[in-house]
């Protein structure tokens, strides 16, 4: 019984852990911004519906242009205080961030300073915390979504974290070995 327990445990931990890993990735305002800059190239090739998370510290902080310009990987989405260590400089309490509205490009409707992950020629909304399934195929690449790169500023560092999932084929092969292995232990133990 303790062979076919094990067997279980060892398909169990195989399946479930497949293959997974987290990049942390610095993507800058300025150089890798929607609007006259260029996304950040991850390298990371990603399949259609491939399960991935996007996570940023909500006080890592970034700017598109002067005051009230300051946001996380959230974007421009409402009030904003400094806390006077914050990366704007600025002394606690001090307004340095609002609502801005939407910036709509390439497809996409998102505040203004939102990380945005793309794919192919499909832009989508990674903020502070995404986890999903990739909506198409191809190398991710980063971006801070604005209409001018001109004014921007500071940097925002993305931790992205992928997990593959064996192929139908090779989970089955793997399924199928395992239960012969199972079903030779039991007739070992029973003879």
């Amino acid at each position: 019984m303790n062979i076919v327990r094990g067997v279980m445990v060892t398909a169990f931990l195989i399946l479930s852990a497949a293959n997974a890993y987290a990049i942390p990735f610095t993507v800058d305002a300025r150089a890798n911004s929607s609007s006259g800059g260029t996304g950040l190239n991850t390298g990371i090739v990603l399949a259609p519906g491939d399960v991935f998370t996007v996570t940023a510290g909500v006080n890592d902080l970034w700017s598109a242009g002067p005051l009230p310009r300051w946001s996380n990987a959230d974007g421009l989405v409402g009030n904003l205080f400094a806390t006077g260590s914050d990366e704007s400089g600025q002394p606690g309490g001090t307004l340095i961030g609002q609502n801005f509205g939407l910036h709509n490009q390439g497809g996409l409707s998102a505040p203004f300073g939102t990380l945005v992950g793309q794919l192919g020629s499909t832009f989508f909304a990674l903020g502070t915390n995404f986890s999903g399934v990739a909506p198409t195929g191809g190398t991710l690449r980063l971006f801070y979504w604005d209409s001018n790169n001109g004014d921007n500023s500071g940097t925002v560092v993305a931790n992205v974290s992928v997990s593959a999932v064996p192929e139908p084929s090779t989970a089955l092969l793997l399924l199928t070995g395992l239960g012969i292995t199972t079903f030779a232990a039991r007739r070992y133990r029973a003879s």
